[in-house]
């Protein structure tokens, strides 16, 4: 065969490759569409979902042109793939790459996303970007979306918009000096909260030429909602107020003057509200029920001091237990990260009502969360380090690098599917690196949590076919 000719087979082979990839990808996104209906549908009227829904608080980080040119950044195969694929299929596409979920309550024929408010400006992030995730591939708002890869999409919106003449947004300045996350799923959502912070009196009123105190980068996975209605306190060392004005620390950028945030203090009362009617999904696979109620008893024994005790929903507990640091040994990057300073200022300021809701200036560690749903809430403990429940439960198991490779829960260990791996492949981008979970890095710790090495084989096998009920 001659040079041109060989070539020229060469080319048609790639294309027909290409053709298959988009087909196949064709398949699985109409496939995901006409999945099993979402956990935990909103209550459509309530006035906090349509607020969090409808209202722009933060500027656009991208208008529809810059998402649809998105692929432009993608390894040549993919990009192919997405460009043969029909507009619907290809923006679902988009959104599966970064981990976006998709509003199954859209308008019939409508492409939105959920942690996304669309406006004439673009799309504008709110709080269900990182706070509404999916569960085996069914929308879950109030989960912690453990797939969104933050840092990644606003690398490459920022890219498209260089390429495309375009004003970068305050994500895309942000990423030149802080990282918004390092694996995907997570976020150095804390800091974000200190930088904006910083910048503002008690009263809320803008001064920029506040300092910035020094930052402890690291990522948290965002908590389930439905533990709100249990809880009086908020974040991993309990040192805020539940309250709506704690809430909308995130959306103090210096575009937002005083005004303009005391303005919105009724949204997001609302928006709270809305937030404490979120409930924990039900186990919908198989329970061995007199294993469970082995495990029943096992967990009173052991684990209930701090975690709560569950069943009628009149007589169940939860102390919101503080746990020391020393005492629960678990990353303490996290505790650390928060100054003196910082929780002095929510202490003395407007976010507190000038001190009438308790701060907690000197937290002791980290607080016991309710377990309510807890099969559907991986991966664990603050910083999101450990995969699966069996993980929890068996310390010296727990792996120092693992990557989700499936949407589906894993039914044996309870948490995500994940392959274990001692060392993170070579010669990969920072993007594909992000789906890698490194427990030895800063932050990443996945020790701690010993009170289980309490509990023998059986007592630990039935605690967790017991934690499938709750």
């Amino acid at each position: 065969m001659c040079a041109a000719c060989s070539k020229d087979w060469r080319t048609k082979i790639a294309r027909a490759l290409v053709w298959i990839v988009a087909i196949v990808l064709a398949s699985r996104f109409a496939a995901a569409s006409d999945s099993a209906g979402p956990f935990g549908a909103p209550e459509p009227d309530h006035p906090g979902w349509r607020i969090l829904k409808s209202r722009a608080f933060l500027p656009a980080d991208f208008d529809q042109a810059t998402f649809d040119q998105l692929p432009w950044n993608w390894p040549e195969a993919e990009r192919a793939a997405a460009e043969g694929l029909p507009l619907a299929e290809r923006r679902r596409m988009i959104a599966e790459h970064y981990g976006l979920t998709l509003n199954p309550w859209a308008s019939a024929g409508e492409f939105d996303l959920l942690g996304y408010v669309k406006t004439d400006s673009g799309w504008v992030m709110n709080c269900l970007a990182c706070h509404g995730g999916t569960l085996e591939g069914s929308p879950s708002p109030g989960l912690g979306n453990n797939r969104y890869a933050l840092q990644t999409l606003t690398e490459d919106v920022r890219r498209t918009k260089l390429l495309s003449l375009k004003r970068p947004s305050h994500l895309d300045m942000a990423i030149l000096k802080l990282p918004l996350n390092t694996t995907n799923g997570t976020s150095n959502s804390v800091i974000f909260g200190v930088i904006l912070g910083a910048k503002r009196l008690p009263d809320m009123s803008v001064d920029t030429s506040r300092p910035v105190p020094k930052l402890a980068h690291h990522d948290m996975d965002a908590p389930p909602w439905w533990h709100l209605a249990k809880k009086q306190r908020l974040y991993a060392d309990g040192f805020s107020p539940k309250t709506h004005r704690a809430v909308m620390q995130f959306m103090l950028l210096p575009e937002n003057d005083r005004e303009t945030i005391l303005g919105w203090e009724e949204d997001f009362r609302q928006i709270l509200k809305w937030m404490h009617t979120v409930q924990p999904p039900r186990y919908d696979g198989p329970v061995d029920q007199p294993l469970a109620q082995r495990g029943l008893a096992a967990f009173n024994d052991h684990c209930a001091r701090c975690h709560g005790t569950y069943g009628d929903v009149n007589e169940e507990t939860y102390p919101e237990k503080v746990v020391p640091l020393n005492e629960i040994g678990t990353d303490p990057v996290r505790f650390q990260a928060l100054s003196a300073e910082h929780r002095q200022w929510m202490k003395d300021g407007w976010m507190s009502r000038f001190g009438e809701d308790h701060v907690e200036t000197k937290p002791a560690g980290y607080v016991a969360p309710p377990l309510d749903g807890v099969w559907a809430s991986a991966p664990y403990f603050h910083n999101g380090s450990v995969p699966t429940l069996w993980h929890v439960l068996h310390p010296e198991e727990r792996p120092r690098i693992w990557r989700r490779t499936s949407d589906s829960v894993d039914r044996e260990r309870m948490g995500l599917t994940v392959e274990t791996l001692e060392a993170i492949p070579e010669q990969m981008s920072s993007a594909d690196r992000r789906w890698y979970f490194d427990t030895s890095k800063p932050s990443k710790s996945a020790a701690g949590h010993l009170f289980v090495d309490d509990l023998n084989e059986d007592e630990k096998r039935a605690v967790l076919e017991y934690l499938k009920t709750l």
